[in-house]
């Protein structure tokens, strides 16, 4: 059984980790705590029955533009936890959060092209499009597709 709950500071560290299990982006811990301290409502976790971190989703609100709205920066599930829909319920979760808390008009993210699995997610179960292509987005070179989800109440 695994639960889907809101983070606190004390699942900081554990959610490091599975960013370091599952991601070839990687954040220092004072990342993390802008994004709990600036915005604890975006961020949740999954946890086990052992209280164990194995899932975990990093948002925040973006306030350089004039339209309100949220960013997906990380989302994780362990290769041992996935295929549970774990994925989909800390995204949902963040999305709601983002639409009930600040009324976000649209949610955005970026992910790798050549990550599938969730570009899948993403397009065939979360309903996101692809709103542009960056070029040389990541450290290494590769291009992300700029995804945007217009949330429920305003479509």
């Amino acid at each position: 059984m695994v639960c889907i709950r809101k983070a606190t500071v004390d699942d900081l560290l554990a959610m490091q980790a599975c960013n370091l299990f599952c991601l070839p982006e990687n954040y220092q811990m004072k990342y993390y705590l802008y994004h709990i301290l600036s915005w604890p409502q975006l961020l949740y976790v999954a946890e086990d029955y052992n209280g164990r971190i194995v899932g975990y989703v990093l948002a925040k609100m973006e306030e350089e533009t004039s339209e309100c709205h949220g960013h997906i920066t990380s989302l994780a599930v362990l290769r041992t936890h996935r295929k549970l829909g774990l994925a989909t319920k800390l995204m949902t979760a963040a999305q709601n959060a983002m639409e009930q808390v600040f009324g976000a008009e649209y949610v955005s993210l970026h992910v790798r092209k050549s990550n599938r699995a969730a570009f899948n997610l993403y397009t065939e179960t979360l309903g996101y499009k692809i709103h542009d292509v960056e070029a040389k987005y990541y450290a290494d070179g590769e291009d992300a597709y700029d995804m945007r989800k217009q949330l429920k109440g305003k479509q």
